[in-house]
């Protein structure tokens, strides 16, 4: 593999939403050290606007030409796998998009074709960067709450419409796209989850396939976490509510945090918890308590934008990743686990077993009767096409 000292080049494979988007934040120059040098879709058509980018309609083809030093693959999930493979064993760096894979077994096997250190594989959980949560992840870790006790946090701020999930035939089924809330949206918040609090122990939950739309996939779900400390969390998500909510609570032994709205709120306890119940002599009354509004800085950079100039100055100089690709399995572990845990209706250990999830999912793709007929939706592609 052939690399400039001043740049990398970039080649981005899938030009739907999110892989236009990239593309044109390196073309405005908002990467620094970053050219696109390649674009690959197997719709040609897409193609024609990067004229001074090397077009391809094969990953594959992309990959071997020499063209490019890292590839960022922004296809349908359950291309991340085999796209990733075989960049990895062509010595090149890669960033996937968010799932790195469909489910936990081709997770596993994208991971295990990253041999080398000195390529940088990274993932593109872009809300590590939100300073929110970098803030609840410091007072979580440092100890200021204490041992934690309790996580509930509701997300059903990720409405989409009906219209939305017509507008291409892999969204929202099992074969094209492996699930549906919990993989396409809610992986950014598990992936904060366990970023925040680790991985729990034991799952517990209720996912409504097709409450809210025509599809065949999860759109509602409720679950119950245990860890192994005895800590437990609830996790609300939805994506036909609203108006909808994302509000984070973490209850501990020093007092609880709340989450919401980008406020953050702490009410501390003067003792602690565990301490005041055993010793005070008062049959009701809990400790004394002091609210503070804790400052979160905002944010001066594009989410997006901060993990993807992160992994060109891993590659360029080092630099360490904010979301490294193998940190990706803990949240497919814990979408896996709650999808299985609603089908067999049973609590599920973590982690889980990837064989046994993926013959369910088999299973639910061979079962499938969905006929699908796309449509495109109005309005602007999401959020991600304007700089």
């Amino acid at each position: 593999m052939k690399k400039s000292r001043a740049s990398v080049r970039l080649g981005i494979v899938g030009l739907g939403n999110m892989g236009t988007y990239h593309a044109r934040q390196v073309l405005h120059g908002a990467v620094p050290g970053c050219v696109l040098a390649a674009v690959c879709d197997t719709v040609a058509g897409k193609l024609g606007v990067y004229p001074d980018a090397d077009a391809f309609v094969d990953s594959n083809a992309m990959i071997r030409s020499g063209k490019i030093d890292a590839v960022l693959i922004a296809t349908p999930h359950y291309s991340h796998t085999p796209i990733g493979i075989a960049a990895l064993r062509a010595g090149l760096h890669v960033l996937v998009e968010k799932p790195i894979a469909a489910h936990k077994a081709d997770a596993i096997k994208l991971l295990a074709a990253h041999q080398s250190k000195k390529q940088i594989f990274a993932a593109m959980f872009n809300q590590r960067t939100d300073p929110v949560f970098q803030r609840v992840r410091s007072l979580v870790r440092s100890g200021e709450l204490g041992n934690i006790l309790r996580v509930q946090w509701t997300i059903t701020d990720w409405f989409r419409s009906q219209a939305y999930y017509d507008s291409g035939d892999w969204r929202a089924t099992w074969a094209g796209e492996g699930g549906g809330v919990l993989l396409n949206q809610c992986v950014h918040n598990l992936d904060i989850f366990q970023w925040i609090f680790g991985l729990p122990s034991k799952v517990r939950a209720l996912c409504r396939f097709g409450r809210h739309h025509d599809i065949e996939v999860e759109d509602d779900v409720s679950a119950i976490v245990e860890f192994a400390n005895g800590a437990t969390g609830v996790l609300v998500t939805s994506t036909g509510e609203a108006p909808g909510v994302n509000r984070l609570e973490i209850s501990g032994d020093l007092g609880r945090l709340t989450c919401e709205q980008r406020k953050l709120t702490f009410v501390r306890n003067e003792t602690g918890t565990a301490a005041h119940l055993r010793t005070t002599r008062e049959a009701y009354q809990p400790p004394a308590t002091w609210q503070v509004n804790i400052p979160v800085p905002e944010s001066c950079e594009n989410q997006h934008l901060a993990v993807l100039g992160n992994f060109i100055r891993a590659i360029l100089h080092g630099e360490e990743l904010i979301a490294p690709a193998k940190e990706g399995l803990n949240s497919l572990e814990l979408i896996n686990g709650i999808q299985l845990a609603s089908f067999k209706d049973r609590t599920v250990e973590i982690p889980i077993s990837a064989a046994e999830y993926a013959a369910f999912l088999r299973d639910r793709i061979a079962s499938s009767r969905i006929q699908k007929k796309t449509r495109p939706y109005r309005g602007a592609p999401g959020n991600y096409l304007s700089l």
